[in-house]
């Protein structure tokens, strides 16, 4: 059966070297963290095709799941859980992550298979050196990278539906094997005070290899999203400004 379906990849970062022990309680605790986040998103976990990557994960949301939601919540709740459990994890053990998002037209196989153009797009979006460097050359305290496609881009992200600032994402060039498209990079603001060992960096790498302060990167600004008290989220800009939402998510179309 062909069905359009949005989707999701996740690769975490260095994670080669570290043990199998050490590697299993990240998958572990990726995998639930995750899972957790998709419920905050009201995306039902038994709807979606779940693939296991080795050091990662791939999902296909229900045909149903509003794509913006792959962004908001989704992507801040994983970003939350995420600096929650490096906060406390010891330095084998904590997670930093790049998620790739697109959407299109797959096959549906008995069995969970799935098969079709747009996951090897997400394949490369996953891979995609822009991504690779910029979480590299972010402060230990941005637990993760964010790229979507193009498709995903103009069908969600530019319309700045509820809990998505577009001015958060830059234009990049993906360039992997035979696949050549821009795409649109996302870095979350750091929020939290660095970790107590492994080097902390106020700098970016760009495409060039050269290395500029995060200041001087407008392009790079984000949101910082944190727990209210309550039910609601706190969304800061890089400026200061505070925007609070104590009614719970806003689902947006995509």
């Amino acid at each position: 059966m062909l069905e359009y379906r949005p989707m999701v990849a996740v690769d975490i970062e260095g994670s080669g070297g570290r043990g199998d022990v050490a590697l299993l309680r990240i998958r572990e605790a990726l995998l639930t963290m995750f899972q957790e986040a998709l419920k905050e998103s009201g995306i039902d976990w038994q709807e979606c095709r779940f693939h296991d990557l080795g050091d990662g994960i791939r999902i296909i949301a229900p045909a149903s799941a509003p794509k913006a939601r792959l962004i908001h919540p989704l992507f801040h709740e994983l970003v939350i859980r995420l600096h929650a459990h490096n906060r406390t994890a010891a330095p084998a053990t904590r997670i930093r992550v790049r998620v790739a998002l697109h959407a299109g037209d797959v096959w549906l196989g008995p069995s969970g298979a799935v098969a079709g153009g747009p996951l090897e797009v997400l394949a490369r979006l996953l891979d995609a050196r822009p991504a690779r460097e910029s979480l590299a050359g972010a402060p230990d305290t941005i637990p993760a990278s964010l790229l979507v496609s193009r498709h995903f881009y103009d069908e969600v992200v530019r319309h700045g539906y509820p809990g998505i600032d577009p001015g958060a994402f830059r234009r990049v060039e993906v360039a992997v094997k035979e696949y050549a498209a821009d795409a649109w990079l996302h870095l979350p603001v750091s929020g939290a005070a660095p970790l107590p060992t492994g080097g902390s960096s106020s700098a970016t790498a760009n495409p060039t290899g050269a290395v500029e302060p995060r200041q001087e990167r407008p392009t790079d600004r984000s949101k910082m999203v944190n727990r209210a008290s309550g039910h609601g989220v706190v969304y800061a800009t890089q400026n200061g400004d505070q925007h609070i939402n104590v009614t719970g998510h806003t689902s947006g179309r995509g």
